[in-house]
């Protein structure tokens, strides 16, 4: 019976990860992501629930307990979470899994483990503490419970290495001489590390942490994993393994892009505490121009083409209802709308999809960077909508802290308009070329009273 049992679960499990790996494959495109969801959604179901029926399984009752609790707790959290706080929810249940993969590594060096086994334990609960101990700084900073640019202390290269090294030392001497009283500090140093890592880098650059920290939890769970092979769980070990690998490779690849996308390495995001200081000087030349709603208005309505530019801004201001509202009243008079998104707008990947998405606007309209930015001098209306960085022409100038960043060209489209709530600079502190171009304008107020004020126009018009 025990061999039936087995041999049930370990079939179960391969349908998981298949259905597990599909679900990944629909995440890749915006029209399918949701499909995706639901698929890993039912595999990770299925693979839980399969594992009550292992036959080495104990502990019933507090299985059961834990997946109520942290089950019930994340449906809540997913329900009421508004969109806007999204990236810090992301944020923080990322965080929960490093924090899962952790324990679960702590809790292994408890038991029997020694060779290379128990340092792949070691390996799993360095990553998983790390991840943690990063991703609820990240949540306090997006939350906005701390401020959320760089944070450098004094030698902080030093207090770093000096932190990392203590653990590691703890780690090494409490597997290799069998000393299980010195993992207490091993993980202790591990999460201050984290914290230290995390406290130099600043809002812009959240889009990099959240994705970093989301793929070094899958490997933390796939090192988790190795060790468990070798126990009576073994098949819930091949398991974690090749999910664990498949969300680190699917986050690791995702991070590069992200720092790609602002012309930065990975490791400068981490330790280069980009943001910190602000840049000095008299800034741009020339002054900042206003509009006015009815006049932003009429030079949208006689326009062949509009295109948006959604930033963070607009998702503080739940805007993107009325976006889609302006968007459908410019193409009832016979405009072409788009939406330029940049790979980084917003406080995590594919932030400003889901907003417009979550707003009922077609995927067919949205375009990244490398699809639109030659279209832009022929643009008639840009239309920015609380992005700052991603549309800064410093960044094509050297010496400038942005110098490199791949932008968005919106300043060479016919007319700008940018909708901000004051005169501001962008997460990285630098001031934007844009706002004092010649064909600016600038629309004051946030975004959901701004663009509310040009959906009235346009219908009086």
């Amino acid at each position: 019976m025990t061999n039936v049992a087995e041999t049930i679960v370990d079939a179960v499990y391969v349908v998981a990860i298949l259905v597990f790996i599909l679900g990944l494959k629909a995440m890749s495109s915006p029209a399918t992501a949701r499909r995706g969801i639901v698929f890993a959604g039912l595999a990770m179901l299925l693979a839980v629930a399969v594992t009550f029926l292992s036959p080495h399984l104990t502990n019933f009752l507090w299985i059961v307990i834990g997946v109520a609790l942290g089950g019930g707790a994340g449906f809540y959290w997913a329900r009421v979470v508004k969109m806007t706080a999204m990236p810090q929810m992301v944020a923080v249940f990322n965080g929960m899994g490093g924090g899962a993969a952790a324990a679960i590594a702590g809790v292994e060096l408890l038991g029997s483990l020694h060779g290379v086994t128990a340092y792949l334990s070691v390996a799993g609960a360095i990553i998983g503490s790390i991840s943690i101990s990063g991703s609820v700084i990240a949540f306090l900073k997006l939350q906005g419970w701390m401020p959320s640019k760089a944070i450098v202390l004094p030698a902080r290269q030093v207090v770093n290495f000096a932190a990392l090294a203590l653990a590691l030392g703890f780690g090494i001497y409490a597997v290799g001489w069998l000393h299980a009283g010195y993992l207490a500090l091993f993980f202790l140093f591990l999460v201050l590390y984290g914290v230290l890592l995390t406290l130099p880098i600043g809002g812009a650059d959240m889009p990099v942490v959240i994705s970093l920290f989301n793929a070094l939890t899958g490997i933390a769970v796939g090192l988790d994993g190795f060790a468990l092979v070798n126990g009576p769980l073994g098949d819930a070990g091949y398991a974690m393994v090749i999910a664990g690998v498949l969300v680190g490779a699917a986050g690791s690849l995702l991070t590069a892009l992200m720092a790609r996308a602002m012309n930065r390495s990975v490791g400068n995001v981490f330790f280069g505490a980009f943001g910190a200081q602000e840049e000095t000087g008299g800034g741009p030349a020339g002054s900042l121009k206003a509009i006015d709603a009815a006049d932003a208005a009429v030079l949208m309505a006689y326009a062949g083409e509009v295109v948006i530019v959604p930033g963070y801004g607009l998702a503080v201001a739940q805007a993107q209802q009325k976006v889609k509202e302006l968007a459908d009243l410019l193409e009832a008079k016979g405009v072409t709308v788009k939406f330029a998104i940049h790979p980084v707008a917003g406080r995590m990947p594919g932030h400003m999809n889901v907003l417009l998405a979550e707003a009922g606007i077609s995927y067919d309209k949205l375009f990244d960077r490398d699809e639109i930015n030659a279209e832009f001098p022929s643009v008639d209306v840009a239309l920015v909508i609380g992005a700052n960085d991603v549309v800064n022409p410093a960044a094509r100038r050297k010496g400038s802290p942005l110098e490199g960043m791949p932008i968005l060209d919106v300043d060479k489209a016919k007319n700008v308009i940018v909708i901000k709530r004051g005169q501001g600079r962008g997460f990285a502190g630098i001031e934007n070329e844009l706002f004092y171009g010649d064909n600016c304008r600038m629309l004051y107020g946030d975004a959901q009273s701004a663009v509310a004020q040009l959906v009235q126009a346009l219908k009086q018009g």
